[in-house]
């Protein structure tokens, strides 16, 4: 077992999907994008500009759904990635996705979220007393749904890494990586 999601959608957050997307290739993982469905999707850049107080957001790089979600079968992955931009606002009902985010949390894999990322695993039910970053405006769907909202770039509760924005991606990847080793090797000894 080497291969791990990444959930995105129309407007996920460019280098929220991208960093994580890469360091796994590094690391010996197959990284494998699910969607609604299997098209291409366009992303975007987030940032808050000086002197704005909300985010404005360009066009980014597209990226290719190797999977739809009605179509993953959440048993054959290592772990699952949450990235952020707004798409996850709209993703979050979606049945299929539900039912793959509990099989993460109720098997304990890794799980890595960054951002908005956080509405998809709170709306599913899974975040409630677990410790988490995500973006500020966020902390409201954390806090709703019974989890904790810590402001760090880097939030260890057990199976799950978060971190705020792309810019704590130095700090929180590398510790999910070492669970996904951790579990990798652990499958490999069974």
């Amino acid at each position: 077992m080497n291969r791990v999601l990444i959930i995105v959608g129309d407007a996920t957050e460019t280098v929220d999907t991208l960093y994580p997307y890469y360091r796994l290739i590094e690391e010996g993982f197959q990284p494998v994008v699910a969607a609604p469905e299997k098209r291409r999707y366009q992303m975007v850049l987030h940032e808050v500009k000086p002197g704005w107080t909300i985010t404005k957001e360009w066009e980014g790089y597209t990226i290719e759904a190797d999977f739809a979600f009605r179509d993953v079968k959440p048993e054959e992955y290592l772990g699952i990635f949450f990235s952020g931009g707004r798409a996850p606002e709209y993703l979050r009902y979606d049945e299929d996705l539900v039912r793959i985010t509990r099989h993460f949390f109720e098997q304990n894999k890794p799980v890595g979220c960054v951002c908005h990322g956080v509405e998809i695993p709170a709306y599913a039910g899974c975040v409630k007393g677990r410790r988490m970053a995500t973006v500020p405006k966020c902390r409201f769907d954390l806090e709703v749904c019974g989890g904790i909202f810590v402001d760090e770039p880097c939030v260890i509760d057990g199976n799950l890494v978060s971190g705020r924005t792309y810019h704590d991606h130095g700090y929180y990847i590398g510790p999910w990586i070492k669970l996904l080793v951790a579990a990798r090797e652990a499958t490999r000894s069974q």
